[in-house]
């Protein structure tokens, strides 16, 4: 038999805070969406301007742009200009690792 007001603690002590599990609730909300993913996906392979991205994922160009832009708001893509345009990558290989992680477990 266990105490339970002790397991309760326990497990409450090793929890993150719950400002930091909103954010983790936000940040995994935006893989929720298969544009965003299509779009993170095509970046695995090299940085990409948004023509190219629109052509791989066969949309407008101004549908990828407003996923761009909720991609760099989670700090999941970042942006390089060069001149007038603008070529944008993963922000990191997390990213990349979250979604391969997440594809192996739904091809199990």
């Amino acid at each position: 038999m266990h105490d339970h007001q002790s397991v309760v603690e326990k497990t409450k002590s090793k929890m993150p805070d719950i400002d930091t599990l909103f954010e983790l609730a936000d940040f995994f909300k935006v893989f929720g969406d298969s544009t965003r993913i299509r779009i993170m996906c095509a970046l695995f392979e090299q940085e990409l301007n948004v023509c190219c991205i629109a052509d791989i994922v066969g949309m407008e160009q101004s549908t990828v742009s407003h996923q761009l832009r909720v991609l760099r708001q989670e700090n999941l893509v970042k942006v390089r200009r060069e001149g007038k345009q603008s070529f944008y990558s993963l922000e990191d290989e997390h990213i990349q690792k979250i979604f391969e992680m997440g594809l192996e477990h739904i091809l199990e």
